[in-house]
This record gives structure tokens, sequence and C-alpha cells, in this order.
């Protein structure tokens, strides 16, 4: 694995908690991805599930070194859950466009949430190299 960028995030739950009370379905399907949706609005604490999903898409754009640049929105970055739980990466769109202009082949993501507070890291890793071969 070649490490190509990192990324890190940190956002309030109650900020999330307050854009959803404020926005509404226009928040949720602008930001987050009827995936997304269906799985956090599915959870006992979904605004910490949403948060967490927030705090990742920023550290996966923090990873790829774009930002939120023209071309990429918020929903080119999905947060799925693997077969036991665990968070994967899809992009799409500009996410996906800006990834292979930089050769990055996999972004690798940790989430974690508290009642008050949601926190994501991210790894954009490279095409697997044999060792020693540049």
């Amino acid at each position: 694995m070649n490490v190509l960028g990192i990324g890190t995030d940190i956002v309030e739950c109650l900020r999330i908690a307050q854009m959803i009370e404020r926005h509404g379905e226009l928040f949720l399907t602008r930001v987050f991805t009827p995936r997304e949706i269906e799985y956090c609005s599915a959870r006992k604490a979904a605004t910490q599930h949403y948060a967490g999903r927030w705090a990742a898409k920023e550290a996966v754009l923090k990873a790829l070194g774009t930002g939120w640049s023209r071309g990429i929105s918020w929903t080119d970055v999905e947060v799925r859950n693997e077969p036991g739980g665990s968070p994967s990466i899809a992009l799409t769109g500009g996410a996906l466009e800006a990834s292979q202009r930089k050769g990055i082949a996999n972004v690798l993501i940790s989430i974690s949430h508290c009642r008050s507070h949601a926190t994501a890291f991210a790894v954009a890793c490279g095409a697997v190299r044999e060792f020693g071969v540049d």
C-alpha cells in the first residue's frame, strides 16, 4: 500500500441536528445518498450517524487533497458498511475523477461518535506496489 494522503475531521452532533431540523429533507438529500439516509435514519442515534458520515466526507476530501473544489458534490463520497459493519468509502463523479488523477486506488476510513461529537480519519491509498520497486 502506498499512502498518498490523509485527512481527519470532527463535527459537533448538535450542528448536524440543527441543520436537519432547519432544512429537513433538502439538507439530507443534498449531503447524503439515499443509501446513507436509509442507514442513518434506521439507527436509534441517527444524528450521531449522520454526523459521522459528514465527518467522513470531509476527511476523505482532505485525504484526496481537493477539499470542496468545483465539480465535487457531497454525494460523490458515500459511506457504506461492509457485512461485518465496518465502514468503507465509495467515490463517484468529481471525487472519483480527482482520485483517479492522483493515482488513488482506495480510501480507508475510520469513524467514531458519541453524543456530542463525531470524528473520522481517512487514508488515501495508491495501487499496491512490490516492495523495493518504484
